[in-house]
């Protein structure tokens, strides 16, 4: 059993998401960044839809009573062992007894911690992932206990490819037009495509809110489906990025769609800091 000795700022339990039940509302929630978490996985031999812990900005600090293989992926936080200093993207052996730490990351936003056999959690709707309402917690609270089993994952390991981290420096993130591009003028194509933007603090595991946006806008359009990464534009001038606890539906134009490695970037983009959209030739 691991101890939460302090939760952090905000730590989950995820896995790669909840499916099947967006018809009902459900958001898909899952790791923000999911090329992280595999990686996290793959380290310590797992299935990549193990459950992981994911920190954001401030890690916890945990002591583990049992001996465990982990592995810590994501922002470059520093993470210590009784103090001593253990590098991420790499499978490490923790003794019973230990107690990992966390400083604030240097690059990114998020971290994820991966145990081998993996973490033992309330299962909804065939998932693990936190959501308020959906599952009995919504973070990690102080004095928690988090059980891991040491068999290994049922099923095949899947593990299409040696993955390597993302970078951090990356400020282009990739977009397909959404089904209302093609409505907007070409004045606001342009604009849209040519700005530099800047992440706003208000943003969260439900959308990041850019700043610099200039004098965009665009009409309401009748209430639609909408997944992580749909760019929404609204009649005030705001330009919505949805990230994974997203709302099922909206009503403000999808001007354009994120690919899967771009919502997992943007997930460690940290605020005040700039993105530029790239448009995909489909």
């Amino acid at each position: 059993m691991i101890k939460v000795v302090a939760p952090g700022l905000y730590t989950t339990l995820q896995d790669l998401g909840r499916f099947g039940y967006r018809n009902m509302g459900v958001p898909l929630s899952g790791a923000m960044d999911q090329h992280a978490a595999k990686l996290a996985n793959q380290l310590v031999q797992n299935h990549e839809n193990t459950t992981v812990l994911e920190f954001t900005l401030m890690g916890p600090t945990l002591y583990f009573e049992k001996n465990a293989t982990i592995a810590i992926t994501g922002g470059t936080f520093s993470s210590k062992v009784n103090n001593t200093e253990v590098p991420l993207n790499n499978a490490l052996e923790i003794t019973a007894g230990s107690t990992l730490t966390f400083n604030k990351p240097i690059h990114g936003l998020r971290g994820y911690l991966a145990i081998k056999g993996g973490f033992k959690s309330e299962n909804v709707l065939g998932s693990t992932s936190y959501y308020t309402g959906i599952t009995h917690k919504a973070r990690l609270e102080k004095g928690d206990t988090l059980c891991f089993t040491t068999e290994k994952n049922p099923g095949e390991i899947k593990v299409s490819e040696k993955m390597s981290p993302i970078s951090f420096s990356e400020d282009k993130i990739e977009v397909f037009k959404g089904p209302e591009f093609e409505a907007l003028s070409e004045a606001v194509k342009m604009q849209l495509l040519q700005n530099e933007y800047t992440v706003s603090s208000e943003s969260n595991r439900m959308a990041m809110l850019l700043n610099g946006i200039g004098e965009l806008s665009a009409n309401e359009i009748i209430t639609a489906p909408v997944q992580p990464g749909t760019v929404q534009l609204t009649p005030s001038g705001k330009l919505i990025i949805l990230m994974r606890d997203s709302q099922t539906t909206g009503g403000y134009a999808r001007v354009l769609q994120l690919t899967e490695n771009a919502i997992n970037i943007l997930a460690q983009k940290r605020p005040q800091e700039s993105i530029k959209f790239e448009l995909l030739i489909e």
